[in-house]
């Protein structure tokens, strides 16, 4: 598939804690605050915001609603200065979405008092096992997008709507955890890309069942694109999505035939509510821990390598699967 670099190279994280002595929040780039209840909410946050205010940074809330809501009310006069943002706690955005709009924050924190970033945000891990996994990969991968720019980040896990696995999951993704007003090394952080590639790949559920489309070796790309545009046209009744999923298949397909080793396989599933296409070749795949969240090469179109990018921004999950019957790209949504 697409041979690109993509993110996770780094095997450490600037900024990640030597030691076990409390420290300010302004030397660290990208802390956990695990909060069960709006008092301790507002004890973790309204201190962050404060500082940032103080110090002249873009200060940006990116939480749902409701927790928005709860911050602004208690900041009072001081809310007109904060910005909000909910592409990045993945509310209606994908992880490229939250990705280039950080980028763009960063340029125009660099016009402000310190130059800097700073970001309150509460995630939203959605309600299944793969939501879940991809909100956590996205915690990873921010240690890295941070190592080189000035941001900081407080991220709120709240225990009253998070399963265990993701708690035990901020203190793993953040090097820094908040806890009785001290930001304190985390003793379980772990190296981003190391950390993602051990977890799960969890399967959708019909693919326990039959597929609707199996092609074991396709004869050639233009006929594995027809044969995808026709079942998702007949299996995705939004002729808006239709159109975009089959974009994105067709750019994995592609991949495959150019950069892959064939036979070239597809399987489709579909169940009325979500769509899983696998797509698997004979080559030995590329190793990326955090596939398309941003283009391989970067914005030079010239250069190539936005298929997996884009793949991310139109399937709500891409996972790239090296196994002994080659290496799948799968592809994964709920239906509109």
């Amino acid at each position: 598939m697409e041979r690109g670099t993509g993110e996770g190279a780094a095997t450490g994280v600037p900024g990640s804690p030597g030691g076990r002595a409390p420290v300010a929040f302004t030397e660290v780039p990208h802390v956990a605050a695990p909060v069960g209840s709006d008092d301790e909410l507002l004890a973790a946050s309204l201190p962050w915001l404060d500082e940032g205010l103080r110090a002249g940074d873009l200060v940006v809330l990116s939480c749902p609603p409701e927790t928005a809501a709860l911050l602004t009310g208690a900041l009072g006069e001081r809310a007109g200065a904060v910005e909000t943002d909910t592409r990045l706690c993945l509310l209606d955005a994908t992880v490229p979405d939250a990705v280039a709009a950080c980028q763009d924050l960063v340029r125009r924190a660099r016009g402000t008092g310190s130059g800097r970033l700073r970001v309150a945000g509460q995630v939203r891990f959605g309600a299944d096992a793969l939501d879940r996994r991809d909100a956590l990969r996205y915690e990873a991968a921010v240690n890295l997008l941070m190592a080189v720019r000035p941001v900081s980040g407080l991220c709120l896990f709240d225990r009253r709507e998070l399963p265990a696995e993701v708690i035990a999951g901020a203190a793993a993704t953040h090097p820094w955890v908040l806890t009785g007003g001290e930001v304190l090394p985390s003793g379980t952080f772990e190296d981003p890309t190391a950390w993602v590639r051990r977890l799960p790949q969890p399967r959708e559920p019909i693919e326990e069942s039959a597929p609707v489309l199996e092609v074991a070796d396709a004869p050639s790309l233009a006929e594995l694109r027809g044969l995808l545009r026709a079942v998702i046209q007949l299996r995705v009744p939004d002729p808006d999505q239709a159109a975009d999923l089959h974009l994105a298949a067709s750019e994995i397909a592609s991949n495959a035939f150019r950069h892959g080793a064939r036979p070239v396989s597809a399987r489709v599933w579909a169940d009325g509510e979500r769509v899983v296409c696998a797509i698997t070749d004979r080559g030995a795949g590329a190793d990326i821990a955090f596939p398309g969240y941003r283009p391989a090469h970067g914005v030079d179109l010239a250069r190539g390598g936005m298929g997996l990018w884009l793949t991310r921004k139109l399937w709500d999950h891409v996972d790239l699967l090296p196994g002994p019957a080659g290496f799948t790209v799968r592809l994964s949504s709920r239906l509109r």
